[in-house]
């Protein structure tokens, strides 16, 4: 089905942990316009669509949207990795790695975790290309 390179699309070398920016970034994973939204939107809208083309399209989209998932997981766990329990508690931070650790969880900024109510997958040609232009528009 895929090949995998088992190699990031682009290296991440984050050489400085930053709590603080992984708080932010990890939004872009499981925040409501992630990357984790992205795949799953993407991947599910293309089983009802009627053209070959589409499909393909879709198909291709959402396994690159798959390829930035796995970025955004590299940043998160550079900008955590060796950090001491003063400096978590310093960033605040802290309520993540309570549930956490270093793991990579998906939620937004804000702490929600990912949810499906995030993607819109109606079978309607029409309804699932606009809810992906609009996914689109919107994430930073």
């Amino acid at each position: 089905m895929w090949l995998y390179d088992k190699k990031l699309q682009y290296p991440v070398k984050i050489s400085k942990p930053n709590p603080k920016y992984a708080q932010i970034i990890i939004s872009q994973l499981g925040g409501p316009d992630g990357e984790l939204a992205a795949s799953t939107r993407y991947l599910s809208q293309r089983y009802s669509m009627p053209y070959d083309e589409v499909v393909g399209i879709l198909t291709d989209i959402g396994t690159e949207e798959l390829a930035h998932v796995e970025m955004i997981c590299a940043i998160v766990s550079q900008l955590t990795r060796n950090l001491s329990m003063e400096e978590i508690k310093a960033s605040g931070f802290d309520t993540y790695f309570v549930d956490h650790t270093a793991g990579i969880y998906p939620v937004s900024a804000a702490g929600v975790p990912f949810d499906a109510k995030y993607i819109g997958v109606k079978g309607d040609v029409i309804a699932d290309l606009t809810e992906d232009l609009a996914a689109d528009a919107t994430t930073a």
